[in-house]
């Protein structure tokens, strides 16, 4: 691969209106957004699917739409929307299996685009991230500039278009980058920010969700200025420190910092499965398979987790979650076991179930409790890491425990996987099975 060349020799678009005097600006942050990523993959990767409609997702009737390219968005298809409901929307789709690998390495060509315009990015996922470009006005020009040369730059690098947002705090910066999708740039100056948000529904809220904005149009509150206009003293009555954060970023005030190296909040992994399961034993060897890939997630990035939770749907529909702190934290799949088995034993439902799966949050640097749990069995500790490097080698499932197989030996596979980091809540980055 040639090497990129300086940032500045890109050519540029003309300078645009929204420049505003660097005098108003106190900070600079830009959210940068690639725009339907794992499907402009795949079109740039196959020109044969260029301009047309793309699902990303498992060719399976219980599996969900991971991205839907543009072309197949005015059908009504969506991520997270089952692959059955997607099929009977947009027929003329073409279904693409998910090649996480291949989205992975795009996505390091991405982050290190953008560490070549600041030292201080915070990716979101593989597909976004802030940029903290204050004070950079003299070497990549004012907000409208900076935000096209980084266009620019991803374009260059990928072949892939992104849109970005500019603004002086992380919420303005990333509302503005939806703004205009696809390939949008939108540059929201400081003075303007709040009346800029004032139209918009109160789900645009960071944070706001179906439930919370339901609560808020019951509330009266239909547009973030009427929460803007709000006493807070009322909104924290009702929705407690979220009222008040609501308040603060229709107000467009948001003094995060950009934060580079974030970590995961929490690291997950779930299978929908093929058929409804209502066997113990099947449950079990499941959650094992799930525990197994979490634990080589946790300690890949030397991490110790502090709690456990616990996730079953059911063939109604219904989410069933219960969740629960270790005594001290822990990183080996044994350890997350027993704690899911005490859960699954305490939530006490007949199922039958089509979601089976875990997590566990709360996570922290490893650092010197490099052991783990004092009272956990070190033997199986070595065993575990010996086994992440047989995995690191030969791939998955190429060495399983005999307990973790059923009855024709054979591990518990069916169905459709996916593993994710929460870095937000709601913020999932699928991983190959």
């Amino acid at each position: 691969m040639q090497p990129r060349p300086p940032v500045e020799s890109l050519d540029m678009p003309a300078t645009s209106e929204y420049d505003a005097p660097m005098v108003a600006w106190s900070r600079i942050i830009v959210h940068a957004d690639m725009d339907a990523f794992y499907a402009s993959v795949e079109q740039r990767d196959n020109p044969e699917l260029k301009g047309k409609p793309v699902l990303i997702g498992p060719n399976s009737h219980r599996g969900v739409v991971l991205t839907a390219s543009y072309e197949a968005r005015p059908y009504g298809v969506g991520s997270a929307m089952p692959v059955v409901e997607a099929r009977r929307r947009c027929p003329v789709a073409i279904m693409v299996p998910p090649r996480f690998e291949r989205y992975q390495s795009v996505s390091k060509q991405v982050m290190d685009v953008f560490s070549d315009f600041s030292p201080y990015v915070e990716a979101l996922s593989l597909d976004e991230a802030f940029l903290d470009m204050s004070g950079a006005a003299h070497f990549f020009g004012p907000p409208a500039e900076l935000g096209a040369k980084i266009k620019a730059a991803v374009l260059k690098e990928t072949g892939l278009n992104i849109s970005v947002g500019v603004s002086a705090t992380k919420y303005v910066a990333k509302v503005a980058s939806g703004h205009d999708k696809p390939d949008g740039l939108t540059i929201v100056a400081p003075e303007e920010a709040s009346d800029w948000l004032a139209p918009m529904p109160v789900n645009r809220l960071w944070g706001a969700g179906k439930k919370t904005a339901a609560k808020l149009q019951d509330l009266g509150f239909h547009t973030i200025g009427d929460v803007a206009c709000a006493d807070p003293n009322f909104l924290s009555q009702h929705l407690g420190q979220t009222g008040a954060r609501f308040h603060e970023l229709a107000n467009a005030r948001d003094p995060r910092p950009v934060t580079r190296g974030r970590r995961a909040k929490s690291i997950g992994s779930e299978r929908t499965l093929n058929q409804d399961v209502h066997q113990r034993d099947v449950i079990l060897r499941h959650l094992r398979r799930s525990a197994e890939r979490i634990a080589r997630r946790v300690r890949s990035k030397h991490y110790v987790a502090a709690g456990l939770r616990l996730r079953l749907k059911t063939a109604k529909f219904e989410m069933l979650t219960r969740q629960r702190k270790f005594p001290s934290p822990v990183d080996t799949a044994d350890e997350f076991m027993q704690l899911a088995t005490t859960l699954l034993d305490e939530l006490n439902h007949p199922g039958p179930f089509r979601l089976i799966g875990m997590a566990v949050f709360d996570l922290d640097w490893n650092g010197k409790n490099d052991q783990g749990d004092l009272f956990a069995d070190p033997k199986n500790r070595k065993l575990e890491i010996a086994l992440d490097a047989l995995t690191e080698k030969f791939g998955t499932d190429t060495v399983v425990r005999a307990r973790d197989m059923n009855s024709q030996g054979t591990v518990a596979k069916d169905g459709v996987n996916l593993d994710y980091l929460d870095y937000r809540d709601g913020e999932r980055i699928s991983s190959p099975d």
